[in-house]
């Protein structure tokens, strides 16, 4: 495998990239090299800086954008770090790659950026070619259309707007709202304000929008002080590995949480408080990395389609190959297709497809000014043809598989301080003995050169660029073992 992006250029173009590129990074370095403590002083001079300007409560340390490259951040103070984390499993082809970079001076990017088109009045003449290039070519079977956002909160919060949209729809006949379903929501009474919830599980998180918190229960953090619609949540499986020696005890873990799930609807029906829509992640990334299995998410998928609820899968952070696949869901044999897909992070704009049936009809109801980010549907573009060309999903899944055979290894060396390991593709994790093991493991890590990710409370995950490779896992292993060792 290679140790650096595959670059497949003719010499005009090639030549051409590397005048585009003056001033940035071109190619990638070897291996960490940690010359301060990181954050290092420059990045606390910068965040002093930004105090005075701006929140910065979350920021670890600043990075210099312009000599990082492939799977290597550089700080602001210089440190080389490797990369697994890639700015929260946002970036599938690493830093800076070189033909991307080289899309600045397409006249479409341009355009996009300089006269920014508010795509829900005034699309650009070429946007459906871009979506279809960008998005349609890479969506999940038995999904034809896709609506842009310019988020994974906003994907998550308007897809639930669409399941709400067609559960009452369904309720009138598939006729439009009546007058007085029109005159009775601007005072936010029944009928035109139903009394609808949302099912989402423990453990989840769509999002820090006031809707998407109300089924979002990562950590408190995020919730405490912010008012919440009563939306129920159910038990999400917790398994133990490794799953072949746990298979009685992890059926156990998806029939409970499946009869939570049936419960809820059950009440919330007594209630005349439909469930309009289930929300579900393949993995709980930020909750823990806890997964549930094929047969669990086939059993939801039933239990919505026999109550006549919108299944909705949120692949913000699992879309776009990181799983081995495409999309985490298409490893679990579904009969059909979920009804909607969100997505952000690896596909560089946020968004969701749907289903035929879940389609909107009338102007204004899933809308904003920006409905998403041209620039990054030009992007998207050449990142969709670079994957594919370079056959990165298959690359991502065989050294994920090599991620976890060498994490396995050290789990049995180091038992008390890394084990559950687990994983679809390069989205692995592992969990440790507490949160302050936990934190200090990533700090050591980190001084050594290495950016892993913390979840949950006690569990690390690991979320690198697509261009992750075999010389990058073997430093990988090297660096977290020698951290594990400091402990």
């Amino acid at each position: 495998m290679s140790h650096t992006p595959t670059l497949k250029l003719g010499r005009s173009t090639a030549t051409n990239v590397i005048r585009c590129l003056s001033g940035i990074a071109t190619s990638e370095p070897s291996q960490p090299v940690v010359l301060t403590p990181i954050p290092g002083p420059k990045s606390q001079e910068l965040k002093t800086a930004m105090a005075k300007v701006h929140q910065n409560p979350s920021v670890k340390f600043f990075v210099d954008y312009e000599k990082s490259f492939g799977n290597y951040l550089v700080d602001a103070d210089g440190n080389v770090i490797l990369d697994t984390f890639m700015q929260i499993s946002s970036i599938p082809l690493g830093y800076n790659h070189p033909e991307l970079v080289a899309l600045h001076k397409d006249p479409r990017f341009i355009t996009a950026a300089v006269s920014r088109p508010a795509l829900g009045s005034f699309p650009r003449t070429d946007f459906a070619d871009l979506v279809k290039n960008a998005l349609i070519s890479i969506a999940p079977k038995g999904l034809t259309h896709v609506q842009t956002m310019m988020d994974g909160t906003g994907a998550n919060e308007n897809a639930i707007k669409t399941a709400f949209i067609k559960y009452q729809t369904n309720r009138r006949g598939g006729k439009p709202p009546t007058t007085e379903d029109l005159i009775s929501c601007m005072n936010q009474e029944l009928p035109g304000t139903p009394h609808l919830s949302v099912l989402g599980f423990h453990g989840a998180f769509h999002g820090r929008s006031l809707a998407m918190l109300s089924v979002t229960r990562s950590k408190a953090v995020h919730k405490v002080d912010i008012p919440a619609f009563d939306w129920p949540i159910a038990l999400f499986p917790r398994y133990k590995y490794p799953l072949e020696k746990f298979e009685e005890y992890n059926r156990a873990e998806d029939e409970k949480a499946l009869k939570s799930v049936r419960d809820l609807i059950a009440s919330r029906k007594k209630e005349n408080r439909d469930v309009a829509a289930i929300i579900v992640e393949p993995i709980q990334s930020e909750g823990g990395d806890f997964h549930g299995s094929p047969e669990f998410f086939r059993e939801l998928q039933k239990i919505a389609a026999d109550n006549g609820i919108t299944f909705i899968v949120d692949e913000v952070q699992t879309g776009g190959g990181a799983s081995g696949t495409l999309w985490a869901h298409e490893q679990w044999d579904l009969p059909t297709s979920p009804d909607i897909v969100t997505f952000s992070k690896k596909a560089l704009i946020g968004g969701y497809y749907y289903k035929d049936e879940w389609k909107v009809n009338e102007p204004y109801r899933i809308y904003n000014t920006w409905m998403g980010e041209p620039t990054k549907l030009v992007t998207l573009e050449k990142a969709v043809e670079v994957i594919k060309r370079d056959n990165l999903v298959q690359k991502t899944k065989d050294v994920g598989i090599e991620l976890r055979r060498g994490l396995s290894v050290l789990e049995a060396i180091y038992p008390r301080l890394i084990f559950n390991v687990r994983g679809m593709g390069t989205l692995t994790a592992f969990d440790t003995s507490d949160t302050k093991t936990r934190d200090k493991l990533l700090d050591i890590a980190l001084a050594r050169g290495l950016q892993i990710g913390g979840c949950g409370d006690t569990s690390i995950r690991f979320r690198p660029a697509l261009i992750f490779d075999e010389p990058h896992l073997k430093l990988t292993l090297e660096i977290l073992e020698r951290a594990i060792k400091d402990l």
